[in-house]
C-alpha cells in the first residue's frame, strides 16, 4: 500500500490535517489519477477465479465526507463576470441581460440557469440538495468567493445542513433488476453503505428564458417557432407556405403550425426564412450542467481518496414514483397527465410530466403556477428585480467590478425583454400548454440525465489482491488519514 507524504499534513493554520491534506493535493493528480473504483466496503464479487468474499461491515460514508461534497455542489462562490459586448457588429444592441442569476457555483451553466439540483442518497434515507436562492444566496454571497481551506470540520458541517432537505427517511430502492438496473449495477449500485448524488434538471425556468433570449434577436433574423408535432393545416397558412416557398424547409404537403400564429410573421416580428423547430430545442442544452458537476464531484472524492462511480441510475420514469405495492421506493415525484389525443404526440409529450415535489421542488409549470403567462412573468421578475439575484440587484452584481461606476455603465446599456419579445415568448408557452396540457412538451419539466455518482469507502482487501497499487495509492490512504 501506498502512504501519504507526511509533510501535508502538518498545516500553519492548524486545520485538521485530512483537510490540509485535501487541500494540498494537486489539481492534475485528481486529474490523471481519477479512475472508475466501484466496489464498496463489506461487498462480495462473484467472479470466477477473482472472487471475494468480505468479511467488513459497511462504512458509510462520514458527516465531513458527505458536507464536502454536497458544498461542491451547492455552494456559493462569487459573482458572475459580464465580460461581453453590448453592442452587435452591424451596430445593433446586443443583448446584455442573458443569464437567469447573477451568482455563480462551481458548476459552469447555461445562462447561468442553476437549473440542477440532486438528490443524496445514503442509509439515512434520501435528501434532496437545494443550492440556496433569492436573499439567502445574497446573504451566503456577500464575503464571497469562500476559503474554503480556512474552513473547520463544523464550518462544512453547517454548510451542508444549510443546504439539505429530507424527503424520505428509507434508502432508495428498487428490484434489481431489468427495467430498473442495468447489468451489474443491480449488484454494486445503490449497496448499504454507499452514498449516491443523483441529478435532475429544472428545465422549465432556462426553457422561457432561452425563448426570450431567441425573441431579443433583431427584426429579420429573429425564429419563426415552429411545432414540429403539429403538422396540421391552420387556415391560410397554406397559401402563405406557397408564398415563401422552401424558406421554411417544408412544403404545402407537411405544413407545421407556426407557433402563436400567423400575426406575428404578418407583422414582421419574425423572420419568414429563420424557422426553429420546438422538438428540435431538446432541454436548450440546460442538462449539460449536470455533468460538469459529475466531473467536479469525481475530482472532489479524488481528493478525499474516496471511490467513486458514474453509471446508469433506476430508469424513468419508475425513479419518479414512491409506491410500495410496485416495489418502488423513489424521490416522490408529482407526475402529471398529459392532454389526451385521438394519435398520441412523440415521447415525452404523451407521458405523464414530473413537475416537482409539492413544497420542496417546484417548477415553473402547473399547478406550481396558475397560468403560462404567470410562468413567463416570473422569469422576467426574476431578472430584474431589485430583490432577486439577477440584474436588478445593483450592489451584488457591481461586485465583479473594480469601479461600481463600471458596473452601472453596463446595466444602463444591457438592454431587456420587450413588450413584444415578451408577449410573443408567453404566446408560445400557452401553444404548448393548450395543445399539451403540459409544460415544456418537447422535454419534461425536470429531466434527468439517466446517471448518478456512488462514492463509497472501498473493499481494500479486494483491491489488494487483485490490482497493482498505483491504482488507488490515494484510497490505500485514505482510513489512516480520515478515520485515525
Amino acid at each position: 500500500m501506498s502512504d501519504i507524504d507526511e509533510s501535508t499534513t502538518s498545516p500553519a493554520t492548524g486545520a485538521a490535517p485530512e483537510l490540509a491534506d485535501l487541500f494540498g493535493y494537486p489539481l492534475f493528480s485528481a486529474l490523471t489519477e481519477r479512475r472508475t473504483r466501484r466496489i464498496p466496503r463489506g461487498f462480495s464479487v462473484d467472479a470466477g477465479a477473482l472472487s471475494h468474499e468480505s468479511s467488513n461491515d459497511a462504512a458509510p460514508l462520514t458527516k465531513l465526507e458527505e458536507a464536502i461534497l454536497v458544498t461542491t455542489i451547492a455552494g456559493v462562490t462569487g459573482v458572475t463576470t459580464h465580460d461581453g459586448p453590448l453592442t452587435k457588429q452591424n451596430g445593433g444592441d446586443e443583448l446584455g441581460t442573458p443569464f437567469l442569476n447573477i451568482l455563480a457555483r462551481t458548476g459552469s451553466s447555461a445562462d447561468n440557469a442553476q437549473a440542477t439540483y440532486f438528490f443524496m442518497i445514503n442509509d439515512d434515507g434520501i435528501f434532496l440538495i437545494r443550492h440556496p436562492t433569492g436573499a439567502r444566496a445574497l446573504e451566503l454571497a456577500r464575503d464571497m468567493p469562500p476559503d474554503w481551506s480556512t474552513w473547520s470540520e463544523a464550518d462544512w458541517l453547517a454548510s451542508a445542513d444549510e443546504f439539505l432537505v429530507k424527503v424520505s427517511d428509507r434508502r432508495l430502492e428498487f428490484p434489481r433488476e431489468w427495467p430498473y438496473y442495468l447489468g451489474w449495477n443491480a449488484q454494486a449500485s445503490n449497496a448499504p453503505g454507499t452514498t449516491l448524488f443523483f441529478p435532475v434538471v429544472d428545465c422549465t425556468w432556462q426553457y422561457i428564458n432561452a425563448l426570450l433570449i431567441l425573441a431579443s434577436e433583431p427584426d429579420g433574423t429573429r425564429p419563426i417557432f415552429v411545432d414540429d408535432w403539429q403538422p396540421f393545416r391552420p387556415k391560410g397558412f397554406v397559401e402563405w407556405a406557397a408564398k415563401i416557398g422552401g424558406g421554411l424547409g417544408l412544403t404545402d404537403k407537411i405544413p407545421y403550425q407556426p407557433v402563436g400564429g400567423l400575426k406575428w410573421v404578418r407583422n414582421g416580428f419574425v423572420s419568414k426564412v429563420n424557422s426553429a423547430p420546438l422538438g428540435f430545442a431538446g432541454t436548450m442544452r440546460t442538462d449539460y450542467e449536470a455533468f460538469f458537476y459529475f466531473q467536479n464531484l469525481m475530482l472532489v472524492g479524488q481528493a478525499m481518496g474516496l471511490g467513486g462511480w458514474i453509471h446508469g441510475a433506476v430508469f424513468p420514469p419508475y425513479i419518479w414514483e414512491q409506491d410500495d405495492a410496485k416495489g418502488f421506493h423513489g424521490l416522490g415525484f408529482r407526475l402529471e397527465q398529459p392532454k389526451k389525443h385521438r394519435s398520441w404526440p412523440p415521447v415525452p409529450a404523451s407521458q405523464p410530466n414530473p413537475v416537482g415535489i409539492d413544497g420542496i421542488l417546484e417548477s415553473l409549470t402547473p399547478p406550481y403556477v396558475s397560468s403560462m403567462d404567470e410562468a413567463v412573468d416570473r422569469v422576467v421578475e426574476a431578472k430584474y428585480s431589485a430583490q432577486g439575484s439577477g440584474y436588478g440587484n445593483v450592489d451584488m452584481f457591481s461586485r465583479s467590478y473594480r469601479d461600481p461606476a463600471d458596473a452601472q455603465a453596463y446595466l444602463a446599456g444591457g438592454t431587456r425583454f420587450g413588450d413584444r419579445q415578451i408577449e410573443y415568448v408567453k404566446d408560445i408557452c400557452n401553444h404548448i400548454w393548450d395543445t399539451y396540457g403540459r409544460f415544456p412538451a418537447h422535454v419534461d419539466a425536470f429531466y434527468t440525465p439517466g446517471m448518478w455518482l456512488q462514492f463509497s469507502h472501498l473493499e481494500m482487501e479486494y483491491y489488494d489482491r487483485y490490482f497493482d497499487p498505483g491504482q488507488y495509492t490515494r484510497q490505500a490512504a485514505h482510513d489512516r488519514l480520515w478515520h485515525g
